[in-house]
């Protein structure tokens, strides 16, 4: 069975998805790759530098939103692209993960993504599956 990963929603001036997940960790992911595809627009970004990196939140909504905003940091600050997340581990509100991607002076793309916003923002757990809901704000 083909699971969908993330999807994109209609937003009147932003950038709404949802991601999808069979656990915490990977619907963190899905919405990592979701947030990577509306900064690089389908650009393939090759793997080349490793990044580990630890955050916390005081619960879901929290911690998905430092999450995202570390991937923005990355771009902006240290002019990292992601890739893919190589590994990823979530308890007490804690997430440690690494990541791989390339130097963002590699591709030409335009990062037109100013923050991740806690507008319509929730983490919920239904049965076996979990979806978050993010607004990025463009």
């Amino acid at each position: 069975m083909l699971f969908m990963k993330f999807k994109f929603l209609e937003h009147t001036a932003d950038i709404k998805f949802q991601a999808f997940g069979k656990s915490l960790e990977e619907v963190f992911v899905n919405a990592a790759l979701a947030l990577k595809e509306i900064m690089t627009r389908g650009i393939k970004v090759k793997s080349r530098i490793n990044k580990k990196f630890e955050i916390s939140g005081k619960n879901n909504e929290r911690l998905l939103y430092n999450f995202l905003e570390e991937f923005l940091y990355l771009s902006d600050a240290e002019d990292f692209l992601l890739s893919k997340i190589k590994d990823i581990k979530i308890k007490n509100n804690k997430l440690i993960a690494e990541v791989i991607g390339d130097d963002a002076e590699s591709y030409k793309f335009s990062n037109n993504v100013k923050a991740i916003t806690y507008s319509e923002m929730f983490v919920k757990k239904e049965k076996d599956k979990y979806t978050i809901q993010v607004v990025v704000d463009v």
